[in-house]
């Protein structure tokens, strides 16, 4: 079973409420993993909810890589777009800002929810009751960090030579080092990528072999960067690193752990996670155990944010009792034979490649009967702009490689 209890444990909470304490200093992973030049790496065509499009703005870094009409939108577009969902109807007011669930336990037929909210130098704690709860926190906030001999005394010995990509904000501040970027997944290639002519040359690449199934090793190919298998261990006094394939590199700056993130619920001390997975959810959203516990985005490898709001959708309307789910047996089966199918890790929760197999499954649970949001069938032009825009990074990536191993020859001419 998969124990984050270390990493992101619970914190212990007062015996009476509601009441203050002095200031809680423990990591609870709030800041954002987004970058000065992150882009969203997926046209905005596909991400976009049925009824709100996502503005035609395009920063002039996507323009200048991907051309006029490129179908990717810098990080704050994305977030004024969500922001403004939030605040065209007066929705703001009903979310309580800087506050945290630490706990949510089922008394009877009522969820009693212990909050937080965080002052300049106190704490403020209550409860509240609900009828049913609905995970939204995503799963992108605990980093994942391998279990590196070494690693941990190298960041005691030389504070900041070990960051997750989580906290990359900016290229400028590793100007002129010597950086390995681990990982070959979609923040290791970003962040290699976004440094490879700024670091000390060559970049080093570490993976331990895996190939993006949408974006394949490309980016990784530039020819300012190094590539190397997976790290064995590290001399931490005199910062060497050693790879499985034998290469040594010495006199390393610094570390960029793009090796992705661990689902967490520390609140949730009965929910089991097993590999970035959450036991015992029928279709990835409803509790088989306790159908007033649901989730919403627990799932890889998908349509963001369309799947998210044919997930809500579900789940609106199964609270407001008008989904009628198939028996519990039915639910456990299709768990069971899912795992049996792809196994226990991320090919359990990846969507892909049934894309409109699970988004017509949701539809036709949800209904379309009555009022609230109608959700159309899956458009097969989704799944085409999604691998437009994945082939126009390709092409892209592709161009620029090109590019610089004929200036490279030029230079050695």
């Amino acid at each position: 079973m998969q124990d984050t209890s270390q990493l992101d444990p619970p914190l212990r909470t007062p015996a009476q409420f509601p009441c203050e304490t002095p200031k809680c200093k423990q990591e609870r992973f709030a800041h954002t993993p987004t970058y000065d030049a992150l882009e969203t790496n997926t046209s905005a065509k596909v991400m976009q909810f049925t009824q709100e499009p996502i503005p035609e703005v395009r920063s002039n870094a996507s323009v200048a890589m991907f051309g006029a009409e490129t179908p990717f939108r810098h990080r704050t577009v994305i977030q004024q777009y969500l922001q403004s969902l939030f605040e065209r109807k007066g929705y703001e007011k009903l979310v309580e800002y800087n506050t945290t669930v630490e706990k949510a336990q089922k008394q009877g037929n009522e969820w009693v929810l212990t909050l937080r909210r965080s002052g300049a130098d106190r704490d403020e704690w209550w409860q509240e009751r609900f009828d049913a709860l609905v995970v939204c926190s995503g799963h992108y906030s605990v980093p994942n960090v391998p279990k590196i001999p070494g690693l941990a005394e190298l960041e005691r010995l030389h504070p900041s030579t070990v960051e997750h990509a989580k906290h990359y904000r900016n290229r400028e501040r590793y100007r002129g080092q010597k950086v390995i970027v681990v990982g070959s997944s979609v923040s290791g290639m970003d962040t290699a990528l976004d440094l490879v002519n700024t670091v000390q040359t060559p970049l080093i690449s570490s993976s331990i072999g895996y190939v993006h199934p949408f974006f394949g090793d490309l980016a990784l190919q530039h020819p300012k960067i190094e590539r190397h298998s997976e790290i064995t261990h590290i001399s931490p006094e005199d910062r060497i690193v050693y790879f499985k394939d034998g290469a040594v590199v010495r006199g390393v700056d610094r570390i960029i752990l793009g090796t992705g993130y661990l689902y967490s619920y520390p609140f949730l001390e009965h929910v089991c996670l097993e590999e970035n997975r959450v036991h015992g959810l029928y279709l990835h959203v409803v509790s088989i155990d306790d159908p007033t516990l649901n989730f919403v985005g627990a799932i890889e490898a998908g349509l963001t944010f369309k799947e998210f709001e044919w997930q809500a959708v579900l789940v609106s309307r199964l609270l407001a009792g008008r989904v009628q789910l198939p028996p519990v047996a039915e639910q456990r089966r299709w768990e069971a034979e899912r795992i049996k199918e792809r196994g226990i890790g991320a090919r359990f929760t990846a969507v892909f490649p049934d894309y409109e197999q699970y988004f017509e499954t949701l539809r036709t649970l949800a209904g379309n009967d009555g009022p609230g949001r109608k959700l159309p069938k899956f458009d097969q032009g989704w799944l085409q702009a999604f691998e437009e825009g994945h082939q126009i990074r390709r092409t892209s990536w592709g161009a620029v490689i090109e590019r610089e191993r004929l200036n490279g020859a030029r230079s050695h001419a």
